[in-house]
């Protein structure tokens, strides 16, 4: 007799997209509170490599989205981008806690580097994971994210596992998705800032999509005031990017899984303007 729905264990996970700059940040401290209310999530990631000014994370800001109940963070290819988030990093004690082992950059990234590239913690009586991957097409070439998950998810002591891979092709995402369909809770893209309509569980129980999208200024270009990102389309000439304030919109998806197992049962996109 299969089990009906009454007798699945849920656990509600809400992922928010790449927090871009202070309009990124302004709405996610404006409306997380309701959301996690409204649609009763147990556990809290966000991308948050773009939080200062479009363009890495500093440890303040850093300590401002986990004081809004925000359980980690993930980053990407930006997280080097503010010098002192190293020094944060270091200040791990030998243990591995404190505020900054929440903090992750890809664990694909050369070994030796500082910090940490996945988190394991406990929300109520439930273990889980999130881990943070970065891809190779088009960006860095860093160490293989697929064998990299393979030697983490032999270590990971907990069932209900959600994996950033911030990358640039969707297809190395979707083989990615593929790949740990099974293995993984939730596959969740981000890094192009534009939200993707592709969301499902994937056969074996895996929640998927190719990106969440950015929570951020709209009223651009990916983020950026679009006078600046049209002008050198057109001239070429180096030009600093600013953030964009209009349009404001948090992306995110909600996903249903069964605690017990870490099989997802739904995925659901979100969109606050």
């Amino acid at each position: 007799m299969l089990p009906s729905i009454f007798d699945w264990v849920l656990m509600r996970i809400l992922f928010i997209g790449d927090i871009f700059g202070r309009p990124g940040r302004t709405i996610v401290k404006d409306h997380l509170p309701s959301i996690v209310r409204d649609h009763a999530t147990d556990l809290v990631v966000a991308n948050g490599e773009n939080a200062a000014a479009g363009f890495g994370i500093t440890p303040a800001l850093a300590e401002e989205l986990f004081e809004l109940n925000i359980d980690v963070i993930t980053t990407g290819n930006h997280v080097w981008d503010k010098h002192e988030i190293v020094d944060y990093f270091e200040t791990l004690g030998s243990n591995g806690h404190g505020p900054a082992r929440r903090l992750l950059r890809p664990a694909n990234y050369p070994a030796g580097m500082p910090g940490w590239g996945v988190y394991e913690g406990v929300k109520g009586k439930i273990r889980y994971a999130v881990m943070n991957l970065q891809g190779r097409v088009f960006m860095a070439s860093n160490d293989d994210p697929f064998r990299t998950a393979d030697q983490l998810l032999q270590k990971i002591d907990a069932k209900v596992i959600v994996v950033d891979m911030h990358a640039e092709a969707t297809s190395e995402k979707i083989s990615l998705g593929w790949y740990l369909d099974g293995r993984v809770t939730a596959l969740i893209g981000t890094h192009t800032h534009v939200p993707t309509a592709d969301e499902r569980v994937l056969p074996k129980g895996t929640a998927y999509i190719t990106d969440v999208g950015m929570t951020g200024p709209y009223d651009g270009v990916i983020g950026v005031k679009k006078e600046l990102v049209v002008g050198k389309f057109l001239n070429g000439m180096p030009v600093r990017f600013e953030p964009a304030t209009g349009d404001v919109r948090l992306c995110a998806v909600i996903i249903d899984c069964d605690e017990e197992t870490g099989k997802a049962r739904g995925i659901e996109r979100l969109m606050i303007t």
